[in-house]
This record gives C-alpha cells, sequence and structure tokens, in this order.
C-alpha cells in the first residue's frame, strides 16, 4: 500500500461505498470530500472520465470511480460524493456512491491483495483490511491515477493512428 507502515502501526483510511462494496484510501492521500456539482465534459475523455470541476478556482478532472471499477448500475443519488485527491500535486475527482467514514484498521488486520488482482490492467487493489467483520479493499491513489492516465494516452494514441489509416487510405 502507498502509506508504508511499519508492524504494529495502524492504517487511516477514508471508507466510501462503490455499489455494494466498500473501498478505502489513504486519508494522507484525500485533500477534501464534496457534493457533485455541475460537471463539464472534456471531449473524446474515455467513458470513466465524467470532465472537470471548478473547485475554488482550482481546474479539477473527475473520474468516475463507479464506471472506473465496473460498477454495473449507476444512479446518480444526493448521497453521492467526490473524493477529491491528490496525486503528483495535481488534484483529482472521484465520484463514488457515498462517502462513509474515517477508520482506523490495525496493521494485523491488513492482508495483501490476492494474487488475481495483479493480473488485471487496473491493478490498484493493494490489501484487503478487515474492520468489524466486513472486507475493505484498499485502493492506491497513484496507480489508479497513472492508469487512468495511460488509458487516455492509449486512447489518444490509438485515435491518432486510426486517423493516419483513414488518410492514408483515400
Amino acid at each position: 500500500m502507498s502509506t508504508e507502515t511499519a508492524a504494529g502501526h495502524d492504517f487511516h483510511i477514508v471508507g466510501f461505498q462503490v455499489g455494494r462494496e466498500t473501498y478505502g484510501v489513504p486519508i494522507a492521500a484525500l485533500h477534501e470530500i464534496v457534493r457533485v456539482p455541475e460537471i463539464t465534459a472534456v471531449p473524446d475523455a474515455p467513458e470513466f472520465v465524467e470532465g472537470v470541476i471548478n473547485l475554488r478556482g482550482k481546474i479539477v478532472s473527475v473520474i468516475d470511480l463507479r464506471k472506473r471499477l465496473g460498477e454495473k448500475k449507476i444512479t446518480a443519488t444526493r448521497r453521492n460524493r467526490i473524493l477529491v485527491v491528490e496525486h503528483k500535486g495535481r488534484l483529482s475527482g472521484l465520484i463514488v456512491d457515498s462517502a462513509s467514514e474515517v477508520l482506523k484498521i490495525p496493521a494485523a488486520d491488513v492482508e495483501a491483495s490476492p494474487k488475481v488482482l495483479h493480473e488485471s490492467e487496473l491493478n490498484c487493489v493493494t490489501g484487503l483490511g478487515k474492520y468489524k467483520g466486513r472486507l475493505i479493499m484498499l485502493l492506491d491513489v497513484s496507480r489508479l491515477l497513472d492508469v487512468s492516465i495511460r488509458l487516455r494516452k492509449s486512447a489518444v494514441v490509438e485515435g491518432k493512428a486510426e486517423n493516419a489509416r483513414a488518410a492514408a487510405a483515400k
């Protein structure tokens, strides 16, 4: 996990829901939690990129984490929130179904993620925390956002290659 802890220390995470699952990100990565404002769409963005918002004068890109994690039923409700996280000095927003709580999970109750999760493209689940009888999937914000950036770049490259092929065929 991106928040290294020595044995015996606790993981401090922000818990949130996407569908029926509970996820968590390190509280150190969280800038703030806001209600979902009007989002400005960005042309040619991947499906999971909702657009950008103006957060007190700062432009913040917004990813729908529900789409990103493959949630089938996505409905907007008053409980939806945007987790504004900081990554490489930039702010990004993650739309979630609801932000629930700040959790303190002892390191002894956190296990490494199953190997099968490392084979997927997403590969952002860094561990599973056991908290009051439930499992919380711990996400690495940098991996989640780096994958998003890589996918965006590959989509742009594919689009340029397709345009070049179309022009060459004429």
